[in-house]
C-alpha cells in the first residue's frame, strides 16, 4: 500500500485539473520506465511468527539496520516507519510485510539487480537478528488475531473501516502479499488499450502466480486464496472495472470512477492532534470538492488530496499516472522478476500489444467475470472456450517473449529481457502451479505440516 503522495499543494477548483493530473503521466517512448514493487512475510527463525514492530528483533529494527547501505529512515511520530533511497523506498504493510517499491528504472535487467541488491541487504540484517522472509500470497500458518499491527496513522483508519464493508478486508491488509509492476503509457490511447489488455488478462497472470494455498496451516480449497480474498474486501474500490471496455473511456471516465471511490482519510502534516491522518472513511471526494466534507467542512481538497485518493482504490488494474498490474501473489527471486517481464512484454512492443488485443478482443465481460471468479481455485485448470486458462496463458507467455526480444535490450552476456520469463516457460511447460506444487509437498515429504514452507522457501 502506498504512504502519503508529494504533489504541488495546489487547491483544486475544477474537475479538469483532476484529469489532467492523471494525463500528465504520459510519456515519450524513450522514456518509459519499469517499476517493480514485492512484498513479503517476516518470520522468527525459531518459532516461525510474524516479528512485531517493536523489540531488538522488531520490524524497526530491521528497518534501522538497513540504514548502513544507504537508505534514509522516514519517521511517522519519532518511529521509523519507511525507508527512502534514490527513488526507491522501502515500506511496511499492516502487518509488518516488508515491500520494496522499486525505482523507475530502464530496463528488466537493471530491475532485477534491484531487486536481487534488496534481498540481499535484508538477509545481511535479518540473519543475525534471527529472521527470515517468504514470498508467497497468503500468510501459510498464523490466524489473523496473531498478526501484528504496525503503527502508521493510514492503517489504523482501514483496520476501523473495513469490517463496515467486507468479511476479508482484515485479512487482506495484514495476512497477504503480492508483487506488481507499474508501466508507463505514452498518451490516451496508448492508455486504453494497454488498460484494456492488461485487465482482460490480469485473470491469466493470477494464475501463473498462484501461490496461496493454506490457510492456517491447512488447504484452504484455493490456489491463490489472495486472489479470493479481494472478492470481499471492498466492493466500492477493488474488482474488475467493466467500464473500462465500454465506447469513450478515458481520463475522464476513470476519474468519474475515483470521485465516486469513498474516501479513507486526508493527510496534514504537523496537526495540532498528532494526527497527521485524519479518519474521512466513508466520505465523498465530491462533497469535499464543494467544501462539504464532514472531516474537514468549509474546506477544498488539494492535488496532493486527489493523489492519495488514487491509492486507495484496488482493482484489479490501478490507474494513477501510470499502470498498475495487481493480480498477483508474491512468489520466490525469480518470480519478482518474471511478473514485471511478462507485462512488459506484452505492453511495450507495439506488435507484442497488438497480438495481445487480437487476444482478448472478442472476450465478453461475462467471460472476463468468469475467468476472474474462476482462476482463484482452479488456476490454469480453468474451463475456458474448449480449452483452460493454461491455453491462455501459453498463449500470454509466448506474446510476451516475443515482445521483449523484440525490445532487444541485452544485458553484458548479451542475453535479452525475455530471459526473466524463464520461469513461466517451465509453469506453462508443465501445466502446474506453484501453489499445486507446494500442496504435492504438503501432502507427501511434508506429512501434513506447513513449517517447512518457512525453511524450504525462504528468500
Amino acid at each position: 500500500m502506498s504512504g502519503p503522495s508529494h504533489v504541488k499543494d495546489v487547491l483544486i477548483e475544477s474537475r479538469q485539473q483532476l484529469v489532467e493530473y492523471l494525463s500528465s503521466g504520459a510519456r515519450e517512448r524513450d522514456d518509459w520506465r519499469i517499476g517493480t514493487e514485492h512484498e513479503k512475510f517476516g518470520f522468527r527463525v525459531d518459532d516461525l511468527r510474524p516479528p512485531t514492530f517493536d523489540g531488538e528483533r522488531g520490524i524497526e529494527a530491521l528497518l534501522k539496520g538497513l540504514v548502513q547501505f544507504g537508505w534514509t529512515p522516514v519517521e511517522e511520530h519519532g518511529r521509523v516507519i519507511a525507508l527512502t533511497r534514490d527513488d526507491a523506498s522501502v515500506s511496511l504493510e499492516p502487518a509488518g510485510q516488508l515491500e520494496l517499491s522499486g525505482a523507475p528504472l530502464a530496463t528488466l535487467h537493471e530491475t532485477c539487480r534491484e531487486a536481487s541488491t534488496h534481498l540481499r541487504e535484508v538477509r545481511a540484517v535479518a540473519e543475525p537478528m534471527g529472521l527470515g522472509f517468504l514470498g508467497m500470497g497468503f500468510q501459510p500458518k498464523w490466524r489473523r488475531d496473531e498478526m501484528p499491527w504496525m503503527p502508521k496513522g493510514r492503517y489504523r483508519i482501514m483496520r476501523e473501516y473495513m469490517p463496515k464493508v467486507g468479511t476479508l478486508g482484515l485479512d487482506m491488509m495484514t495476512r497477504t502479499c503480492t508483487v506488481q509492476v507499474n508501466l508507463d503509457v505514452g498518451s490516451e490511447a496508448d492508455m486504453v488499450k494497454k488498460f484494456r489488455v492488461s485487465l482482460a488478462l490480469q485473470p491469466v497472470a493470477t494464475a501463473l502466480f498462484a501461490d496461496s494455498p493454506f490457510t492456517e496451516g491447512q488447504p484452504n480449497g484455493f490456489l491463490s486464496y489472495r486472489s479470493h480474498i479481494w472478492t470481499d474486501t471492498d466492493n466500492d474500490r477493488s474488482g474488475l472495472l467493466d467500464f473500462v471496455f465500454e465506447d469513450g473511456f478515458g481520463y475522464e471516465r476513470y476519474v468519474d470512477y475515483l470521485l465516486d471511490v469513498p474516501m479513507y482519510f486526508i493527510y496534514r502534516e504537523g496537526e495540532a492532534s498528532g494526527q497527521n491522518y485524519i479518519d474521512a472513511s466513508g466520505q465523498s471526494f465530491r462533497d469535499y470538492m464543494a467544501g462539504k466534507l464532514p472531516a474537514r467542512p468549509g474546506q477544498l481538497p488539494t492535488l496532493q488530496d486527489w493523489a492519495d485518493h488514487t491509492t486507495t482504490a484496488f482493482p484489479e488494474v490501478r490507474l494513477k499516472k501510470y499502470l498498475e498490474m495487481r493480480g498477483a501473489d508474491a512468489g520466490p527471486w525469480n518470480r519478482i522478476c518474471a511478473l514485471p517481464a511478462f507485462w512488459t512484454g506484452l505492453l511495450y512492443d507495439d506488435t507484442a500489444l497488438d497480438a495481445a488485443w487480437d487476444l482478448v478482443k472478442d472476450f465478453s465481460l461475462a467471460e472476463i467475470h468468469a475467468l476472474r471468479d474462476g482462476v482463484p481455485r482452479q488456476a490454469l485448470k480453468l474451463p475456458f472456450r474448449g480449452g483452460t486458462v493454461l491455453d491462455l496463458a501459453r498463449r500470454a507467455v509466448q506474446i510476451s517473449a516475443h515482445g521483449l526480444a523484440r525490445r532487444a535490450r541485452l544485458n553484458g552476456n548479451g542475453s535479452d529481457e525475455s530471459i526473466f520469463l524463464g520461469p513461466l516457460m517451465e509453469l506453462v511447460e508443465a501445466g502446474e502451479t506453484p501453489a499445486e506444487r507446494k500442496l504435492a509437498l504438503f501432502h507427501g515429504v511434508w506429512g501434513g505440516n506447513i513449517d517447512p514452507v518457512f525453511r524450504e522457501f525462504a528468500y
